[in-house]
């Protein structure tokens, strides 16, 4: 399970990095707020994953000083475009812990995997992209 637990820190990581290069691009102070708790949400989340990791004795790689987004993000379409990609790369990785974990840490990928999936879904509906919903979030 710590594979899948680090896999899910490393997307933390990222969605992190990502919120604070779109969150200068997005307009208006709705859309702004909405990604400063997407980022808060997935700091809160990091630091849960750091203190399981450790307390499950795993070695993690440092997270890396930069990423390379997928994408330059230049005005609100394409911020909101990586806002979604995080979210639903995010779910992704929360997925992969679902099989191997029971009891809270299995009630806490479901919590994860389920807030980054309506997350996404309201990235969506700002951005106007359809569909707005995802039949199974986080599969790849």
């Amino acid at each position: 399970m710590s594979v899948q637990l680090a896999a899910a820190l490393s997307a933390e990581e990222a969605a992190i990095y990502a919120y604070g290069s779109l969150g200068v691009k997005l307009t208006g102070e709705g859309d702004r707020t909405e990604a400063r708790a997407a980022e808060a949400t997935h700091r809160a989340r990091r630091d849960v994953l750091v203190s399981r990791l450790s307390a499950l004795k795993a070695s993690t790689a440092p997270a890396p000083a930069g990423y390379d987004l997928p994408f330059e993000v230049t005005d609100r379409a394409s911020a909101l475009k990586l806002a979604i990609q995080v979210e639903d790369g995010v779910a992704q990785a929360w997925r992969s812990v679902l099989p191997a974990s029971e009891g809270p840490d299995r009630a806490t990928a479901l919590n994860a995997l389920t807030d980054a999936a309506v997350r996404a879904t309201r990235w969506r509906r700002l951005g106007e992209v359809t569909p707005v919903t995802m039949p199974w979030p986080g599969r790849a």
